[in-house]
């Protein structure tokens, strides 16, 4: 990756890496077609369930009857974005489910029959992972360049508008008010010089901007002209008490430019990249913010939604990233309350801050654990007792203080830890990575791999209940709505595999 001027969404670059996919990009054409017929579109569907982004389901599967799901309907997936398909997780309110795929486009489909009520076309492509949003009879979603709000029951825009940058991710929405964020790269995945990505909130009726709130400096540490950074790749989170918190992106170069090894054109912490960070919801106030990898050298990312849970008579926030570390914080001061590494690392955590502090001879060249491209890179899922949590074990190679190589195999796993303590509950290996964002419904936990298998495990131990193959390969989460499962299967890994969002139903 020369000097790390480039970087590509950790889940498309390890998939083509690793299992040799090539993918091209869509246009920019826009269409509509409706069919909606006597449907309920009312209600709000997130992707991570609710505003606490628990990613806890509600549904009737459970450890005595998942083993009677069967395959109820497949629809093909024909949008393509720089990296396959599909990478968001599909969301449901009132037996409707609404998807969006790479090319940016839109579906209403039948959650019991897979029949396309409606569809909104952009081909307009994306690396992911982006997705919708649905509350106040509207869908919210993104494109590369916009964000936008689609009629609930009939797919025709209502608004949309320029966001001054890269777009990347599925909007959060709360109290009439939509969040969406620019990300510090072009549409192909290369980070920019110059960008800072930034955080919007949106009047929900009109896509009015209210407020902003940049997640790197215009600055950029001083140089512009080589720096970017920041921006926030999955959808906030909400405490019902007035704030917002979410997890930011790394600042770039990595591990440092031409002639300033280490990050030496961006002196100090840089704040507030790697960070979970809280604002007041309304206004976009700083309240407090985390830093988890200051002076980023890996792009570790500490992009994660936040999961809002209790423990203990105390509100925590959790969060992860491709650090590989889970950090739970204290709600209201954001001190840290546990820090738990999950997968391997190999002794370069504290790199950063030698650069930082000017030890850069305490670094070793050589592997590191995570790579770029690992660690926790999709989302984490908790039913309050515990948190479940997809990793990805890749390494990357610093070859000098400029220049690093992402290459070699890859596994995954997934790892449960004690909601109040951080203490490893279990851990379940898997063969390819684990790219797909967990889901937790009743006491069984969904997870996909990378290879385009789905996985049920049982909640309290981790062993195996069921699984299925998808069509294809895959690095999205799953749904769960009443008796039915949703899995995207967007990512074609041998030939003759065609994508396709998936159902399955108890009973067939």
């Amino acid at each position: 990756m020369g000097s790390g001027s480039m970087k590509i969404r950790a889940w498309a670059a390890l998939l083509l890496l690793s299992l040799g996919v090539l993918a091209g990009c869509g246009g920019s054409s826009s269409s509509d077609t409706s069919s909606s017929g006597s449907h309920d579109f009312t209600g709000t569907a997130y992707p991570g369930i609710d505003l606490a982004n628990t990613r806890n389901a509600k549904g009737s599967i459970e450890t005595t009857n998942v083993t009677k799901l069967k395959q109820a309907w497949a629809l093909p997936l024909t949008g393509q974005g720089s990296y396959g398909s599909y990478a968001s997780t599909p969301v449901v309110v009132n037996g409707v489910v609404y998807s969006q795929d790479l090319a940016s486009n839109v579906q209403a489909v039948d959650l019991e029959t897979g029949e396309v009520l409606w569809s909104k076309e952009f081909e307009f492509s994306g690396t992911g992972p982006n997705g919708l949003a649905v509350a106040d009879g509207h869908v919210y979603g993104t494109t590369p360049e916009e964000a936008f709000a689609l009629d609930q029951k009939t797919g025709k825009e209502v608004w949309s508008v320029a966001l001054h940058g890269n777009v990347d991710m599925a909007p959060a929405v709360n109290d009439g008010i939509v969040y969406a964020s620019t990300v510090p790269e072009t549409p192909s995945g290369e980070y920019e010089a110059g960008a800072a990505g930034t955080l919007w909130a949106l009047d929900g009726k009109t896509g009015k901007k209210l407020w902003h709130f940049d997640t790197a400096p215009s600055s950029l540490w001083g140089k512009p002209t080589v720096n970017s950074g920041g921006g926030v790749w999955y959808p906030p989170s909400f405490d019902g008490k007035g704030s917002i918190y979410f997890g930011t992106g790394n600042p770039s170069p990595s591990p440092g430019a031409e002639g300033a090894p280490w990050g030496k054109s961006r002196p100090g912490p840089n704040l507030y990249t790697d960070s979970m960070v809280k604002l007041n919801a309304k206004t976009g106030k700083l309240e407090w913010y985390y830093q988890q990898t200051p002076h980023d050298l890996y792009n570790w990312d500490f992009q994660d939604s936040p999961i809002l849970v209790q423990a203990k008579g105390k509100a925590l926030a959790i969060g992860a990233g491709k650090s590989g570390v889970v950090v739970a914080v204290d709600a209201k001061t954001g001190k840290p309350v546990w820090k738990r590494p999950v997968g391997i690392h190999n002794g370069h955590d504290q790199d950063g801050l030698y650069a930082m502090r000017g030890q850069t001879s305490k670094i070793k060249v050589g592997e590191v654990f995570p790579g770029q491209l690992g660690g926790v890179i999709a989302p984490m899922s908790s039913d309050g007792k515990r948190v479940y949590v997809p990793i990805v074990n890749h390494s990357l190679t610093t070859l000098s203080g400029t220049e690093l190589t992402e290459e070699g195999g890859s596994n995954g796993e997934i790892v449960a830890l004690d909601v109040a303590t951080g203490k490893v509950a279990w851990t379940k290996e898997l063969t390819s990575p684990a790219y797909g964002g967990t889901l937790v419904v009743n006491d069984v936990v969904f997870v996909t791999e990378a290879e385009g298998l789905v996985h049920a495990l049982k909640a309290e131990t981790g062993g195996e209940l069921w699984q299925a193959s998808l069509p294809a390969g895959t690095n999205a989460g799953v749904m769960v709505s009443g008796d039915m499962l949703l899995a995207g299967a967007g990512l074609p890994v041998a030939e003759g595999q065609i994508p396709k969002l998936v159902a399955y139903k108890l009973g067939g």
